[in-house]
């Protein structure tokens, strides 16, 4: 594909006829679905931390040679890519990413993660990335056995390191879109604790982009006993958290949305020793970047201010560790994506888009070598039906407070109706994209 003159993915050939050209390829679903369950379950119980995943590459990599795509293996990092050329057409990038969490897992399944570290921290699939690279995977089996359903080329990504915001931009770096062709749209899905069957789409930003933030506050240790002799980076790291909460409610208009949150804290050893210094961790949530600016600034001088006012030694050191954009959907390409959705699943499996504050590093997919590249993410609910509607509340915002989230050792998706409505939702959007083929309607 010529980067100077990128396929287009809105013609009308893709605009209508998704339903003949869905059903010709998802004919394959049912032969497929058995080893994207046996994969998902194999993950589950072997789930690997980011940078980490390289078992989980191998079966990805493993899967897709055997559907006939060109493989290329260890692309920053465990990454994935699998191509499959089908004639003229767009590029179309499909993501899954397929990193796990330190979080023990207390679902009770029976294929529940038992896996430790090597200092024993335990891993779990508690973000659904499980799920991810199951239905990616059995996506790309549907749609190798399906050619006649559409043309393009297919490039199929299993991307490492979603968790610590590292592994999009570690796979562009090493030439992701230079090696292997700049797509013509980018399409990821996440697992979200909405009833499974449904999908939820969002124009413009859908997600936050966010910055990690390390804060080492410089102290003057002491007996616990005689604090009058120490300068207590305990108390000035207190203090610290508290001024932070002022951010949001105080530097930023009730119209800018942000969130502040110190995730850790860490001072001393034992009770009766006052520390050298303490270290916070933090995470910045906005939804524009010209606000992130600004809440980062804030915080530096938060900690600067309160450093000099409790006459600590030296100034604190102010680290931003790693940030990610804001998650920008292409409003053309989202609305194709949802579209094709309403067509295939019926417009009541839709439900109204909100803003997440969660971030993602999928945005990076979108900074071309040469243009900006469409992408589309939306969300599809995993939760059993049974515990959607016994769970409190009139409005999804009250059901889905008292269900398992991502992060949560008790996130356990309906397994049988995710992967088969992921690997649906990710053929339609795919086939909404790419040109179509012998069985269309419109071609």
């Amino acid at each position: 594909m010529n980067d100077a003159h990128p396929q287009s993915v809105t013609g009308p050939s893709t605009a209508s006829g998704i339903q003949a050209r869905a059903r010709r390829a998802l004919a394959q679903l049912d032969a497929v679905l058995p080893d994207v369950d046996a994969l998902y379950q194999d993950l589950h119980e072997h789930p690997e931390l980011s940078g980490q995943e390289a078992r989980t590459a191998a079966e990805v990599a493993r899967r897709l040679e055997a559907e006939g795509y060109e493989v290329s293996r260890d692309v920053g990092g465990h990454g994935v890519v699998g191509l499959l050329r089908n004639g003229d057409g767009p590029t179309v990038l499909l993501r899954g990413d397929m990193d796990a969490l330190p979080v023990e897992e207390k679902t009770g399944l029976p294929y529940s993660s038992r896996a430790r570290t090597e200092d024993g921290a335990p891993v779990m699939h508690a973000c659904g990335h499980d799920v991810h690279t199951a239905c990616l995977v059995g996506t790309a089996a549907v749609l190798a056995r399906s050619r006649d359903a559409w043309r393009g080329t297919l490039m199929v990504v299993g991307q490492p390191a979603e968790e610590t915001l590292q592994g999009a931009k570690a796979m562009l770096d090493a030439g992701l879109y230079s090696r292997f062709g700049t797509p013509d749209a980018v399409l990821g899905q996440h697992t979200a604790p909405l009833p499974v069957g449904t999908f939820m789409h969002r124009e413009g930003v859908t997600m936050m982009g966010s910055a990690h933030v390390r804060l080492r506050l410089f102290g003057r240790g002491s007996h616990g006993a005689q604090p009058e002799l120490s300068v207590d980076p305990v108390v000035l790291g207190a203090s610290v958290v508290m001024r932070l909460q002022t951010i949001v409610s105080r530097a930023l208009s009730p119209l800018e949305a942000a969130v502040v949150t110190v995730g850790s804290f860490q001072a001393g050893t034992r009770a009766n020793v006052i520390p050298d210094e303490a270290v916070l961790e933090l995470t910045v949530r906005t939804e524009d970047e010209a606000v992130q600016a600004r809440v980062l600034a804030a915080i530096e001088r938060i900690a600067k201010g309160e450093a000099a006012a409790s006459g600590a030694p030296k100034p604190p050191q102010v680290e931003v560790l790693n940030r990610g954009p804001v998650n920008r959907n292409d409003p053309e390409l989202i609305r194709r994506v949802r579209d094709a959705h309403a067509e295939w699943f019926g417009r009541e499996a839709l439900v109204p888009g909100v803003l997440v504050t969660a971030s993602e590093d999928f945005p990076f997919f979108a900074q071309g070598p040469e243009r900006p590249v469409p992408i589309a993410y939306w969300f599809m609910g995993i939760t059993p039906r049974k515990a959607w509607e016994e769970a409190p509340g009139a409005t999804p915002q009250e059901k889905v407070a008292h269900l398992p989230g991502p992060h949560s050792s008790h996130y356990a998706p309906d397994r049988e109706g995710s992967l088969r409505s992921g690997c649906e939702s990710l053929t339609v959007a795919a086939l909404a994209c790419l040109h179509g083929g012998d069985a269309s309607v419109n071609h």
